[in-house]
Parts: structure tokens; sequence; C-alpha cells
């Protein structure tokens, strides 16, 4: 049972940690069919990768983990910095617009 798929306006890493789970899935499905299709020679190859898939999968929750934490205290730096100097953020955020003005402008 695949979970719903991703729309591109979803972030970077949520689609790749999703695209990973499945792949990660879908060879721990095809291993166990092809244990239970009677190819018992299988059966401590499809137990050793299983335990490494599962580990795979702890790592890649702990690494989308450690990327929500450090976007989400990236944000708030961002938002304390606006709020203790707004007048420099505006001018900033107003150069930044009139780069790219002038750049879309010269096509």
């Amino acid at each position: 049972m695949h979970a719903p798929a991703t729309s591109p306006s979803t972030p970077l890493p949520e689609r790749f940690a999703r695209s990973l789970r499945d792949i990660i899935d879908e060879i721990d499905t095809r291993l166990a069919s092809a244990v239970q299709a009677g190819d018992h020679s299988l059966e401590s190859a499809r137990l050793e990768l299983s335990h490494r898939l599962r580990r795979m999968r702890l790592q890649l929750d702990d690494l989308q983990a450690e990327a929500v934490h450090r976007a989400r205290r990236t944000v708030r730096s961002a938002d304390v910095a606006v709020h203790e100097h707004p007048y420099r953020a505006i001018g900033i955020g107003a150069a930044a617009g009139i780069v790219v003005g002038w750049l879309l402008a010269r096509r």
C-alpha cells in the first residue's frame, strides 16, 4: 500500500524522503514475495536485508527530523533578525526586488 503521492508543491526533502521510503518498501515486498514463492535460499538474505532496511528507515527518519529542525531554527533566526532590524530587512528586500526586476527586464 502506497501513501498518497506527493505534489510538486511538497518541499524537496519530503519528496526525496517519501521516494526513498517507497523504494525501500518495494524492495522489502519483492523479497518477501520471492521467499513465499518457495525460494527458501533467499530467506537468510531477506532477513539480513530486512534488518538493513529497518536501520535505513530509522536513519532516514532521523535525517528528515534533523532537516526539519534546522529549517525551523533558520526560520526562527530570520524572523528574529527581521523583527530586530525591520528597516534593514525592508532595504534588503527592496534591493533584491530591484535586482530581480532589472534582470527580468534585460531579457
